[in-house]
């Protein structure tokens, strides 16, 4: 593969991951996928691994992504139904107010739904910060394991390819 290639391989891999934090693309997967392209490229021995190391440590990162939240969620009382109207709310804000309003909708939709619940606004505040939590550990959790497997892929051009 020419370097031009791989620098846009590359590029597409950071795109992917600035996706994660910024939820306009799918970040994860448009990082799986440039390495795809790279290892299919490449055909090598070297590339079929770093693309089996991305896929564990992508695929990990998804499921914990959802398990560990999902939990600390339960744990502290917050309901799925809020934690859904967030998301209906964090969309729609993300239509209103493109590329921040997902920020503004999400907790106003948690904290909406919860403040209808429980009535009482410290209670419906704190269950909001739980589900902000919550969320900012889904998309480390995911950030962490993306930027592995691009860590993965990146030693593997510096230094085996």
């Amino acid at each position: 593969m020419n370097s031009v290639a791989t620098f846009l391989v590359g590029v597409a891999i950071f795109v992917g991951i600035l996706g994660i934090v910024v939820p306009v693309l799918p970040g994860a997967l448009l990082s799986l996928a440039a390495i795809l392209i790279w290892a299919l490229e490449v055909q090598s021995a070297t590339g079929w691994t770093v693309l089996a190391a991305a896929v564990v440590l992508i695929g990990a990162s998804q499921v914990v992504k959802y398990i560990v939240p999902e939990r600390r969620l339960r744990e502290s009382g917050v309901p799925r139904r809020s934690m859904f109207v967030g998301v209906v709310l964090g969309i729609v804000g993300f239509f209103l107010i493109p590329v921040v309003g997902m920020f503004v909708g999400f907790p106003i939709g948690v904290y909406v739904s919860e403040r209808q619940r429980i009535g009482n606004h410290d209670e419906a505040w704190t269950s909001t910060k739980h589900a902000l939590r919550a969320t900012g550990l889904s998309v480390l959790i995911e950030f962490i394991g993306t930027s592995l497997a691009a860590a993965v892929w990146l030693v593997a051009v510096l230094f085996l390819v």
